[in-house]
């Protein structure tokens, strides 16, 4: 590694802090540049933005490193898919080179981020500045070799943001089927009426479900040691829970592929339980009460319910809450099971695509998570003579 050399972040990477908008300025009807505050705005890789400013302090542009410096949500990052205004609670990174050694910016970030964090200030939530990030001691490899580490990293990356994108296009099949057959009443079928064995009742008629209990405080720990627990939205990702926490003493349980809604700050967030698992107070599990085997119908009828579920957002003292008396008195209508039975047939396999792709998904994040420090260490070597033709 004698061509490696140690160095400061501020003599690879170029660092832009942001800077809010005046209140004034921003507006929700998509009159100016499109404005990030925090991660509440960001995606699976780009952010969705809420807000627009026609007057923006600072800015990031495209392919920038979108990164948090403020509050409980300091060090996550996403990509800029185009020019954003950015607030003060982001920072716009890119390398000094250029575009195309921008993955090799974000790989210094990920490996360098526990001891960037064990330095950031503040009394409640962690703050990073500027000159925190610029002064962070790092390994800088040749560029030959950053350019060949950033081809095998964009090569993960590629393969993982492809089944994101196919998981996205599926779960919008999935969802189109569910509402023509059950939203907006499904064509008759031979022989009967359209609305034949069609009921109204409540929520509690067609599905069981677990309200969260949280263990003891006493019982976490993020070894892995017990059986992992969901406690709301903080857990939730796209379809399946991220493990963070787990219990050695679980109250309450879902099953695998049971349905999950948060139940409190923000309710009607909705993911699906990839394992048994503990559920904290902030969680609800949904299951089917004819057949618990009908997880994808379970899936999208709720997610059909989100919008009057969310409207417990508004409820409670301090902050949003959904109790199970609400859940089991919830006005819904009752197609017939064989109707049920018939979609779980036709669009179960597209939902177990999904359920698969979600699979690959984290075997091919835990090979990059695992392979990003060998590489950004020098344990792993990368011939750069590989990658001369591309």
């Amino acid at each position: 590694m004698s061509d490696w050399k140690e160095g400061y972040l501020s003599e690879l990477l170029d660092v832009i802090m942001g800077q809010s908008p005046k209140g004034e300025t921003c507006n929700t009807d998509a009159i100016g540049l499109p404005l990030l505050n925090g991660p509440t705005e960001f995606g699976i890789k780009s952010p969705t933005p809420i807000q627009f400013t026609n007057d923006p302090k600072k800015v990031a542009e495209e392919e920038d490193i979108l990164f948090c410096v403020r509050g409980s949500t300091t060090g996550k990052m996403n990509w800029a898919d185009q020019t954003y205004a950015i607030g003060r609670g982001i920072a716009s990174i890119k390398h000094k080179i250029g575009k195309e050694y921008s993955r090799f910016a974000m790989a210094i970030l990920e490996y360098n981020l526990p001891l960037l964090l064990s330095s950031a200030t503040g009394s409640t939530f962690p703050n990073v500045s500027k000159k925190q990030l610029n002064n962070l001691e790092i390994l800088i490899p040749p560029l030959p070799e950053q350019r060949a580490i950033v081809e095998v990293l964009s090569s993960l990356d590629d393969k993982i943001d492809l089944l994101h994108r196919q998981n996205q296009t599926l779960e919008q099949m999935a969802e189109t089927l569910f509402r023509q057959w059950f939203v907006h009443r499904p064509e008759p079928v031979e022989g009967e009426e359209a609305d034949e064995g069609w009921e109204e009742g409540v929520l509690g008629d067609e599905f069981d479900f677990t309200m969260g209990q949280s263990p003891p405080g006493s019982s976490y720990n993020e070894e892995g040691v017990g059986i992992p627990m969901y406690q709301g939205n903080r857990d939730f990702a796209f379809r399946f829970p991220q493990n963070r926490v787990f219990t050695t003493e679980p109250k309450r349980f879902a099953q695998k592929f049971d349905t999950l809604v948060s139940v409190r700050a923000p309710v009607g967030e909705q993911n699906m339980a990839i394992e048994k698992c503990c559920i904290g107070r902030g969680v609800a599990a949904f299951r089917y009460k004819s057949n618990p085997n009908f997880y994808t119908y379970t899936f999208f009828k709720m997610k059909s319910l989100m919008d009057e579920i969310k409207q417990f957002n508004e409820t409670g003292t301090v902050f949003g809450l959904i109790t199970k008396s609400d859940f089991q008195e919830m006005e819904i209508s009752l197609p017939p099971l064989k109707n049920v039975e018939r979609f779980q047939k036709e669009v179960k396999p597209i939902d177990d695509k999904i359920i698969l792709n979600c699979t690959q998904i984290r075997t091919l994040e835990k090979f990059r998570d695992t392979l990003l420090p060998k590489l950004m260490s020098g344990e792993v070597r990368v011939d750069p003579k590989q990658f001369m033709e591309k």
